[in-house]
C-alpha cells in the first residue's frame, strides 16, 4: 500500500464482511436470496469495494437508497441487480431501466409520473418497479386498499413491470405490533391475488428480523447493518448474546497515530473552551480525528481510546480535526507519535464498539458509522493483506 494522506485511517475486514454474508444466509434459508444494502456509502465502510466484495461472495443483489447510489456502485464495476429503495425522481427513469435498476414506488402521483417518464422514451429493456406496502412504519408506501390499483397501472403502462412487493418493519422487538403489519402485508398480498395480479417476488425482513424467531424470508431478506458485524440497538441483551447474533463480526476499525505528544503543566486547557485543565503535570496525545470525520463533539470528555492494550481517556471538547488523549498514565515509555490507537475496534482484549459509541451519543449505531466521512482513508483487507484503498484522491483494489 501507498502511504496515507493522514494517520488516521479506517480498516475494512472483507474476511468479517464475507463470514457475516455467511452467517445471514445460513439464517435466512436455502435458496433465499440475500440482498444487503450498501446504501450511505455502504454504511460508512466505502459502498463500492464493500459492494464488490459481496458481489464476488455470490449475493443475489443489492440495495441503496436512491439513484445516484445506485449509478455508482455500477460505474464501480457492480453488475448485478440492484434496488433503490426510495422512489427516484420521474426524470431518471429511463436512465434506470437502461442500467438495470429496480426502483420502488410508494405514491400515486410519483408511479403516474414515472409510468409518463418511460412512455415518452424508447426504453431498450422495461423499468423494474417495486411496490412498498404502508404496513405500520408511517414512512413510505402505499396504503395497502391502493396497492392493487398501483399494480394494475403498472401491468397496463408500456415499458415497465411490476418486480417486486415489500414493506418495512417499525419495531421488531414489539411482536405485537410486528404481526398486525405481517397481517397487513398478507392481506395486501391477498387482494393482489383475488384480483388476478400477478404475484412478484416479496420481502419483508432487514436486519433485526433476521436476528429473531419468527422469521419471515419470504422470498429475499436485505440485510443491513448486520452485514457489517454490528447486532440493531433495538434488539434485547438475550438475543445479542446467543444465537446468530454472536457469531457476526464487526468489519469495520478506526485507528490513529498523533500528529503531537507532548508533556504539559498542570493547569493547562485542552482544546477549544476549555472544558478540560489538566490536573496535575500530564501527557497529551494529538490524534487526528475530529467532528469533521465522523467523531461527534458530543464524545468531548466522555469517551476513550486504546493504546498499547490500556483505555485511556480523550479530553477536552472535540475540534474540527482533533481529539486529545491524555496518556500519562500508560505503562511503559512514554507514549510517542509512533503508537497506534484504536477509536473503534479491538486492542489486546480490550473493545470499543460502536454500540458504545453511540449509547455515549445518545443515538443508534446506525448514526455513528454513516457519519464516518469520506476524508477518512480506507484500508481494505482480508487474511492475505491489504487488498485495496481508497482515499479522498485515491482509489486502488
Amino acid at each position: 500500500m501507498p502511504p496515507l494522506p493522514r494517520t488516521a485511517w479506517l480498516e475494512i475486514d472483507l474476511d468479517a464482511l464475507r463470514g457475516n454474508l455467511a452467517v445471514l444466509r445460513q439464517r435466512a434459508g436455502d435458496g433465499v436470496p440475500v440482498r444487503p444494502v450498501v446504501k450511505a456509502d455502504g454504511y460508512g465502510h466505502g459502498g463500492v469495494p464493500v459492494a464488490r466484495a459481496l458481489e464476488a461472495a455470490g449475493v443475489e443483489g443489492l440495495c441503496v437508497a436512491s439513484f445516484d447510489e445506485a449509478v455508482e456502485l455500477r460505474d464501480g464495476g457492480i453488475t448485478g441487480p440492484i434496488l433503490a429503495l426510495y422512489p427516484i425522481p420521474p426524470a431518471f427513469a429511463a436512465d434506470a431501466a437502461r442500467l438495470g435498476v429496480s426502483v420502488t414506488s410508494g405514491d400515486g402521483g410519483e408511479l403516474e409520473a414515472t409510468l409518463a417518464a418511460v412512455s415518452s422514451t424508447a426504453a431498450e429493456a422495461p423499468l423494474a418497479i417495486e411496490l412498498e406496502v404502508e404496513t405500520g412504519l408511517g414512512r413510505g408506501g402505499f396504503l395497502p386498499e391502493a396497492v392493487v390499483d398501483a399494480a394494475r397501472r403498472i401491468e397496463a403502462a408500456e415499458g415497465v413491470a411490476f418486480a417486486g412487493l415489500w414493506t418495512h418493519f417499525q419495531a421488531v422487538e414489539d411482536a405485537d405490533g410486528t404481526a398486525r403489519q405481517v397481517a397487513r402485508f398478507e392481506d395486501t398480498v391477498g387482494d393482489l391475488a383475488e384480483a388476478g395480479v400477478r404475484l412478484p417476488p416479496r420481502h419483508v425482513a432487514a436486519s433485526a428480523a433476521l436476528l429473531t424467531d419468527g422469521l419471515l424470508a419470504y422470498d429475499g431478506v436485505r440485510p443491513g447493518l448486520a452485514i457489517y458485524g454490528i447486532v440493531p440497538d433495538e434488539l434485547d441483551a438475550t438475543a445479542r448474546r446467543e444465537g446468530p447474533s454472536d457469531e457476526l463480526r464487526p468489519v469495520l476499525a478506526l485507528y490513529a497515530r498523533p500528529v503531537r505528544v507532548a508533556d504539559l503543566p498542570s493547569g493547562t486547557g485542552i482544546s477549544y473552551g476549555p472544558t478540560f485543565r489538566t490536573t496535575r503535570p500530564s501527557r497529551i496525545a494529538t490524534l487526528p480525528v475530529g467532528y469533521a470525520d465522523g467523531w461527534s463533539r458530543r464524545l468531548s470528555n466522555r469517551a476513550r481510546a486504546l493504546v498499547r492494550g490500556v483505555a485511556v481517556p480523550l479530553v477536552g471538547n472535540v475540534a474540527m480535526d482533533a481529539v486529545m488523549a491524555d496518556v500519562t498514565d500508560v505503562p511503559g515509555p512514554p507514549v510517542t507519535t509512533d503508537d497506534e490507537f484504536v477509536l473503534i475496534g479491538h486492542d489486546d482484549g480490550e473493545r470499543i464498539g460502536v454500540e458504545a459509541l453511540a449509547q455515549e451519543r445518545t443515538t443508534i449505531s446506525w448514526e455513528v458509522l454513516v457519519n464516518l466521512s469520506r476524508r477518512l482513508p480506507r484500508v481494505y483487507h482480508a487474511a492475505t493483506g491489504p487488498v485495496g484503498l481508497r482515499t479522498l484522491t485515491e482509489r486502488k483494489g
